[in-house]
C-alpha cells in the first residue's frame, strides 16, 4: 500500500506511468510527486525501475528503439509527452547527469560548458564566457579550473569530470536536475563533494537522485521513494522512510533482508 505524505507543490508529477521495452513492462503504473526545490531520492534493488522512471522525466526513452510510455508526466502542470512539447527544449529545462562522467573528450573544459548554449543559439563570446564561469561556480569547480579552461576535459580527475558534467547541465539554466547514480564511479572524497554540491544546488533547482547507496539517500534527500519490481511501494519524508516506513517491504530492504 503506497503511502503519500502531506500535499506539496509538485514541480514534476508522474500519473499512472507505465514504460515498456518491447513487450516487457518496466514500470507498473507509477504515480509520484516531485516537490519544487527539494531533493527526492529514488532507492530500490537493481532492476526495480529507478533509472527507467528518471529517464522518463526528460523523454530519454524517445531515443530507445521499441520503448513506449503510457500515462502522464507533468512539468509545471503540462504533460511533457504532449504533442506540443519539443523534446530538445524539454531537456533544456530538465537536465540529466549520468552514472559515469561523460565529458566530450575532444573538447576543452570551457568548450564542454559552452556546447549546449551554442546549440541553443548563444553566439556572443562575452555571454558564453559568463555562462561558462557561472556554471562552473555553481558546480563548485571554478577555482580548480579557472587557470586551465582550455585544457582537455579528460585531464580532470573523475570527481572533477562529474562536476564538469553537472556544470554542463547547469549551463542551459535548467529547472530540474536528474542524477542517475552520480557518485557510483567516484571515490569517497569526490562523493562527499558531489553531496555537498547537491545541498547547495537545491536552493535553486528541483533535484531527483537515483542511488543504490541508502546512506547517501539519507544524507542528501528531503523525500525518498522506494521501488520494487517496477512498482512504487512507498514515498515519504526521508527520515520517516528510514525510521518508520509504512510498508514491510521498505523496511526489509532498508534493513538488508534483501537487495
Amino acid at each position: 500500500m503506497e503511502t503519500q505524505p502531506a500535499p506539496t507543490t509538485a514541480k514534476v508529477r508522474a500519473e499512472d506511468l507505465k514504460v515498456f521495452f518491447g513487450s516487457k513492462q518496466a514500470l507498473l503504473g507509477v504515480s509520484l510527486d516531485i516537490p519544487n526545490r527539494q531533493v527526492t531520492a529514488i532507492i530500490g534493488p537493481s532492476g526495480c525501475g529507478k533509472s527507467t522512471l528518471v529517464r522518463a522525466m526528460n523523454r530519454m526513452h524517445d531515443l530507445v528503439p521499441g520503448a513506449s510510455v503510457q500515462g502522464r508526466i507533468l512539468l509545471d502542470g503540462v504533460d511533457i509527452y504532449g504533442p506540443q512539447i519539443n523534446p530538445v527544449l524539454l531537456r533544456q529545462r530538465v537536465g540529466m547527469v549520468f552514472q559515469r562522467p561523460n565529458p566530450f573528450p575532444t573538447m576543452s573544459i570551457s568548450e564542454n560548458i559552452a556546447f549546449a548554449p551554442r546549440r541553443h543559439g548563444v553566439r556572443d563570446r562575452d555571454v558564453l564566457k559568463e555562462l561558462v564561469r557561472d556554471a562552473l561556480e555553481r558546480a563548485a569547480l571554478w577555482e580548480e579550473v579557472a587557470e586551465r579552461l582550455d585544457a582537455p576535459a579528460t585531464s580532470l580527475s573523475g570527481g572533477q569530470q562529474q562536476r564538469l558534467c553537472i556544470a554542463r547541465a547547469l549551463a542551459v539554466r535548467p529547472e530540474v536536475l536528474l542524477m542517475d547514480e552520480p557518485c557510483s564511479a567516484l571515490d569517497p572524497i569526490a562523493t562527499t563533494r558531489i553531496e555537498d554540491l547537491i545541498h547547495t544546488l537545491k536552493r535553486d533547482y528541483t533535484i531527483v537522485i537515483v542511488t543504490h547507496n541508502m546512506q547517501q539517500a539519507a544524507r542528501v534527500s528531503d523525500r525518498t521513494a522506494f521501488m520494487l519490481m517496477g512498482e512504487l511501494i512507498e514515498v515519504d519524508a526521508t527520515n520517516r522512510i528510514f525510521t518508520s516506513p509504512s510498508d514491510h517491504r521498505t523496511e526489509d530492504y532498508i534493513t538488508g533482508k534483501f537487495g
